[in-house]
């Protein structure tokens, strides 16, 4: 790292109850493996390699990091990664854990994720992962419509009894994420949000700043890829392409930058398991966009 090096400080910070973090983070899903996430027969990544990743993030100002205990492939798993290479961790760290789906040793997923009695063991089993003895924040992770009460109530008791510090809601509606307020404090909405994204989504978005709820977008970068990670040139709009060869950027750093430019209180949470990629990433925190861009790129 040089004098000249772009940091997470560029992207400014915001708040996840009463913690502060920088707006650009990093997710952990593409650290276990080389290729497609969460694929029972994914290629493990080089140990070395995503220890070292971890650490530059880090070193270029990172301190909120976004995991799992299912984010795994075969001989590695992204918590026990993490505990590697930043442990002891920094006073300044906040890491945020998802509960909910579950996967089998094999890797695949086990239908219908857990009842709210397991998900006290999904939440131990971060902890022991992690080398915790409180996670910072535990999103519920939620698949489909229908009541979460029982279940972000179990999560409410785990944090009465000092096992968490915040709760966060990840895939829900507006009904579900009123739903979880009335049980406990919400810091955090995880949901899908990129470029193009449909008017629900927006929704939530303006709704969470109206709450003052920090709003962090999952697949902001890949968009329809989905688990296969960043999109290619080929894949991008023309206006993406367009923004990014006026500002001498790539893609990801367009599409990041438009993420974060959608309201102080969104929070990207990038992953890759290439340095490269992450200080590219990181340096996206800093690329400002003109209303005409932004104009552009909203089609």
């Amino acid at each position: 790292m040089t004098d000249n090096t772009i940091t997470a400080n560029a992207a400014g910070s915001w708040r996840l109850g009463d913690r502060t973090v920088r707006r650009l983070g990093f997710g952990a899903m593409r650290l276990p493996q080389t290729g497609r996430a969460l694929d029972p027969a994914a290629v493990p990544r080089d140990r070395d390699q995503a220890v070292a990743v971890l650490r530059l993030a880090v070193d270029l100002g990172v301190n909120h990091v976004d995991t799992a205990a299912f984010y795994f492939s075969p001989l590695r798993s992204a918590n026990e990664l993490i505990n590697t290479a930043l442990s002891p961790y920094p006073a300044d760290l906040v890491i945020a854990t998802k509960v909910g789906p579950a996967r089998d040793a094999e890797g695949h997923w086990v239908p219908g994720g857990v009842t709210p009695a397991q998900l006290r063991g999904q939440v131990e089993e971060n902890l022991r992962q992690l080398g915790l003895d409180e996670i910072d924040v535990v999103n519920l992770r939620v698949s489909g419509p229908g009541s979460i009460a029982e279940r972000f109530g179990a999560l409410a008791d785990l944090r009465a009894a000092g096992l968490i510090r915040h709760l966060g809601v990840s895939n829900v509606t507006s009904g579900q994420l009123a739903e979880a307020r009335a049980i406990a404090p919400v810091v955090c909405v995880q949901n899908r949000y990129a470029i193009g994204a449909p008017p629900e989504q927006h929704a939530m978005l303006r709704e969470c700043g109206e709450l003052g709820i920090a709003f962090v977008p999952f697949y902001s970068i890949a968009g329809p890829g989905s688990q296969g990670g960043r999109r290619t040139a080929e894949a991008d709009d023309a206006g993406v392409r367009a923004v990014a060869a006026a500002h001498g950027a790539s893609e990801a750093q367009v599409r990041l930058a438009w993420t974060l430019h959608q309201g102080e209180h969104v929070l990207a949470i990038p992953g890759t398991g290439d340095p490269v990629h992450l200080e590219e990433n990181v340096a996206a925190g800093a690329l400002r966009l003109s209303p005409q861009d932004l104009a552009t790129l909203a089609g």
